[in-house]
C-alpha cells in the first residue's frame, strides 16, 4: 500500500480510540474464547486485530509518530502486546468516562505537541473493505480542511441496508465539490432510530455515521468548550502538567473528578451548524457491533472469521456452551444465528 506522493501530511496527526468494552459482542467472546475480550484486540480473520489494521490504515494518513492512541488502563495487559514496536504516543485513561472523554483527552496531548494539528479521529474496533480506498478519502478530506477550517467533517457511508443500531447523518445543503464528491452541510444526527424512522431516512438520504471526523485540534477545542465546559476545563489542566512530575496524579486527578459524557449526543448534535459530511460510497463498512454482521460481511469479501469453525463445530456435536442457565429465549435465539451461519458459510 504505497504512500501518496502528492499527499503532505507533516501537520496532521491521528487519533485512534481503542478504550471500549464491547460488550455487546461478550456472549460471543465467551464462547468462542471462553472470556471476554474487547473486539478491538480480536484477529477475526488473517492475523492482525481490529487495532492492528486501524494503526497500519492511521500510519498512511499521518505520520507514525504523530498518533495518540487511546487505550482503557483495564486493557493494558492485552493492548500493550500489540502496540510494541509501533511509534506514537499510548494514553491509558485511568476510568471510562464516555467518547468524549477519549477524544478530548487525546486532542488535549495533540494540543500540547501542535496546536495548529489537523486531526483525524478514528475507531479502532470498525470493519472497512478496501482499507486503500479508506485511505484515499481521508488524505482528500485532510487536504480539505483548510478550506473548512472552521468545520467539523464527518465521513458518511451510503447505506446498504435498513440498520437500526447505527447513528444516521442527515445531509443538508450542499457545500461543493472536492474532485468527484460531493461535501455538505448536516441538517441532523439520529442515533439508533427505530425501523421505520431508520427507513425514512434512508429514503432521505441520510448515511451511516462512521464516527471518522476530520477537523483542527482547534476547531474540535473550541466546540469542547461550547458543548462541555466542565470537562474541557479538567483537560487543559492536565494540558498545563504535561510532561511535569505531576502530570500522571493530575490526570488520575481530573478522571476521579470526571462526568460520562457521550461525543454523538453531547457535542454533534449540538453542533450542527459546524459539521459537513463527506459521502463516501467506495468502501465496505460495518461496525461489527452484532455477531452476524461479522460473518456477512466477511461473507461479502470471500472470508470467514475464525470463531465460525468452533460456533459450527459445536452446533453439530451438540456440545453445550457451558451455560446452562441461558433462558430458552436466548438458546432460540442463538440456534436461529447458528443456521445463518451455516447457511451464509455455505454461500461463501
Amino acid at each position: 500500500m504505497g504512500k501518496d506522493s502528492g499527499y503532505n501530511n507533516l501537520g496532521t496527526w491521528s487519533v485512534v480510540l481503542a478504550g471500549g468494552e464491547g460488550k455487546r459482542l461478550s456472549h460471543l467472546m465467551e464462547r468462542w474464547l471462553g472470556y471476554h475480550k474487547p473486539k478491538q484486540y480480536c484477529v477475526f480473520v488473517g492475523t492482525r486485530s481490529m487495532l492492528q489494521h486501524t494503526l497500519d490504515r492511521v500510519d498512511h494518513i499521518s505520520s507514525p509518530e504523530h498518533k495518540v492512541t487511546v487505550i482503557s488502563r483495564s486493557h493494558r495487559q492485552i493492548a500493550l502486546p500489540q502496540l510494541r514496536g509501533r511509534a506514537g504516543n499510548i494514553l491509558f485513561q485511568p476510568a471510562n468516562r464516555g467518547t468524549a472523554a477519549g477524544i478530548f483527552l487525546a486532542l488535549t496531548y495533540v494540543r500540547r505537541y501542535n496546536p495548529l494539528a489537523t486531526v483525524v479521529i478514528h475507531p479502532s474496533d470498525h470493519f472497512v473493505y478496501p482499507e486503500e480506498h479508506l485511505i484515499q478519502a481521508l488524505r482528500r478530506v485532510v487536504g480539505l480542511v483548510p478550506l473548512l477550517s472552521d468545520r467539523l467533517i464527518l465521513v458518511g457511508i451510503v447505506p446498504n441496508e435498513i440498520e437500526v443500531d447505527y447513528g444516521w447523518i442527515l445531509p443538508d445543503q450542499s457545500l461543493g465539490w472536492y474532485g468527484e464528491h460531493e461535501f455538505r452541510t448536516v441538517s441532523s444526527f439520529l442515533e439508533k432510530p427505530g425501523s421505520t424512522q431508520a427507513r425514512e431516512v434512508a429514503d432521505s438520504g441520510g448515511l451511516w455515521n462512521t464516527f471518522l471526523m476530520v477537523a483542527t485540534v482547534e476547531t474540535l477545542w473550541q466546540l469542547g468548550w461550547r458543548c462541555l465546559p466542565g470537562l474541557m476545563q479538567l483537560f487543559e489542566i492536565l494540558e498545563e502538567k504535561i510532561g511535569t512530575n505531576r502530570e500522571e496524579g493530575v490526570l488520575h486527578s481530573i478522571y476521579q473528578k470526571m462526568f460520562s459524557h457521550d461525543f454523538s449526543r453531547e457535542v454533534l448534535e449540538q453542533a450542527v451548524d459546524r459539521a459537513v459530511v463527506y459521502q463516501l460510497e467506495s468502501v465496505l463498512w460495518s461496525d461489527w457491533g452484532r455477531e452476524e454482521r461479522i460473518v456477512q460481511s466477511l461473507c461479502q469479501v470471500g472470508r470467514r472469521p475464525h470463531f465460525l469453525e468452533s460456533i459450527l463445530r459445536s452446533t453439530r456435536t451438540g456440545e453445550p456452551d457451558g451455560d446452562s442457565s441461558r433462558s430458552t429465549r436466548e438458546q432460540s435465539h442463538e440456534r436461529r444465528n447458528e443456521r445463518k451461519y451455516s447457511y451464509d458459510n455455505a454461500a461463501c
